[in-house]
């Protein structure tokens, strides 16, 4: 037993003078890479969050940007459609007093028409009561100075 526990001794011994501080020397290596390793792992997730927040933004951006266009498109094509009815109610308003006048002018000349027409068949029933030609501008005279006499009222 004697001899165990000196061969025990010198072993530690050799094995402290020469293997233990390799042996230290390497784990506090691996020691070292392994939280080195941590510390650039937690650098990386770090930055894989700051870009990832930095892309959240960039997104929220684009998409408050899109709303944007789409209420700038939307209001651009209100403004766009009210100005189209607008335009085509005025043209409308024009078209119808365009029509208007043409009907007023057209009423006019058939009352014109009719006028004349009355005075040509008051002339000719005229003369054939009297039996005689008259003088047909004295004539025509006469009869319009008579229609014109006529209250409005009274002619419709």
């Amino acid at each position: 037993m004697f001899w165990t526990l000196l061969i025990f001794i010198v072993l530690i011994i050799l094995l402290g003078k020469f293997a233990y501080k390799p042996l230290l020397a390497a784990v506090e290596a691996r020691e070292q890479a392994l939280q080195k390793a941590l510390d650039e792992a937690r650098l990386d997730r770090e930055e894989a969050a700051r870009l990832l927040d930095e892309h959240k933004k960039q997104l929220d951006a684009a998409r408050g940007e899109a709303q944007r266009f789409i209420a700038e498109g939307r209001a651009t094509a209100e403004k766009m459609k009210a100005e189209m009815l607008e335009a085509t109610r005025a043209q409308q308003q024009e078209l119808m007093e365009r029509a208007r006048r043409d009907i007023e002018q057209e009423k006019t000349r058939a009352i014109a028409e009719l006028r004349r027409e009355a005075v040509d068949l008051a002339i000719a029933g005229a003369s054939k009561v009297i039996e005689k030609d008259l003088d047909s501008g004295a004539n025509r005279q006469l009869v319009e100075s008579f229609l014109s006499s006529i209250p409005k009222q009274a002619r419709r």
